[in-house]
């Protein structure tokens, strides 16, 4: 990958090493981390080298009547002005500067514009723009033509207010094992930002899942590893904190016909001390703890 604001753009910190130099850092560094535990063997799998990113976020820097992305810098002291970025999804990566010149040139899109949020997938493409002013149905219909202009969704936040022009999710297909898997991703949602490591992650753990009996996963997000893996397992609980990753995970096992899911809005602290009997939660309602034989846990840290 290459890019005209390494050693300036705070983003990128290994740009000086080639993808096979970071590569083998990454290894030497996750082999560290493991190594009390005795696991020498890792699988590795590439990923793109460039455009892999579906989710990025930008800064507005305004100057006089123009605008541009802006990223925070290397020494942490400032801000860069950025035109394009070769980390970003292709379809983020070439609306960029179309957008930007549209906005640019629309007093009430622009005016007190502070950051604007991707997020993409292989059917959609949405973005947010952010604000440090109230926004009304006047912003709709000024933000509806760059909907049809783009074919993409919109949003409009400011503090305390969310304007949906038309929606705000993303479809996106996953095939996996020769099954394919629809997903809802809700804007402001957590969802893994690199498509196709994802898919891959997914296909390894199946590979790797063997002699089931009931899983517990923990912060499951919208279900994308959760619902894959259902199929294995009898019964499956899931964690997850953000009540806007459970609404996914719901709308994600209706939209898979899977029925062995249950979802709990619960900390790893907070389920751990349910288990034990410490202490009773009312999200917990209508489920019974006592009725999983859990077999595996899966966890996907952030």
């Amino acid at each position: 990958m290459v890019c005209n604001y390494f050693g300036k753009c705070g983003s990128c910190t290994l740009y000086e090493l080639d993808y096979e130099a970071q590569c083998a850092q990454k290894k030497s560094f996750i082999a560290s981390l493991f190594e009390s535990l005795h696991v020498n063997t890792f699988d590795f799998f590439p990923s793109p080298s460039s455009h892999y990113r579906s989710r990025s976020e930008f800064r507005i820097w305004k100057d006089d009547a123009s605008i541009s992305y802006a990223m925070g810098t290397m020494d942490k002291k400032g801000a860069i002005c950025i035109t394009s970025c070769p980390k970003v999804d292709e379809k983020i990566n070439t609306l960029m500067p179309k957008l930007l010149k549209r906005i640019e040139a629309n007093t009430l899109l622009r005016e007190k514009l502070f950051a604007i949020e991707f997020l993409s997938s292989s059917e959609h493409l949405l973005v947010t723009l952010i604000y440090h002013k109230p926004i009304d149905t006047l912003w709709d219909s000024e933000a509806k033509p760059l909907e049809d202009e783009f074919g993409i969704f919109l949003i409009g936040r400011s503090r305390g207010i969310k304007r949906v022009v038309s929606q705000d999710f993303v479809e996106e297909y996953f095939c996996i094992e020769g099954k394919t898997y629809r997903y809802h991703i809700i804007e402001g949602g957590f969802s893994q930002p690199n498509r196709v490591m994802n898919q891959t992650m997914i296909q390894w753990v199946l590979s790797h899942t063997h002699d089931c009996q009931d899983l517990l996963e923990l912060y499951c997000g919208y279900g994308n590893f959760t619902i894959p893996l259902s199929q294995k397992f009898t019964k499956v609980l899931a964690t997850e904190i953000s009540k806007t990753s459970i609404a996914s995970a719901l709308k994600n096992c209706e939209l898979n016909d899977v029925s062995n899911i249950s979802f709990v809005r619960l900390s790893a602290e907070e389920l751990t001390s349910a288990l034990k009997k410490e202490r009773a939660f009312n999200r917990l309602q209508g489920i019974d703890l006592d009725a999983y034989t859990f077999s595996h846990v899966f966890v996907d840290p952030p």
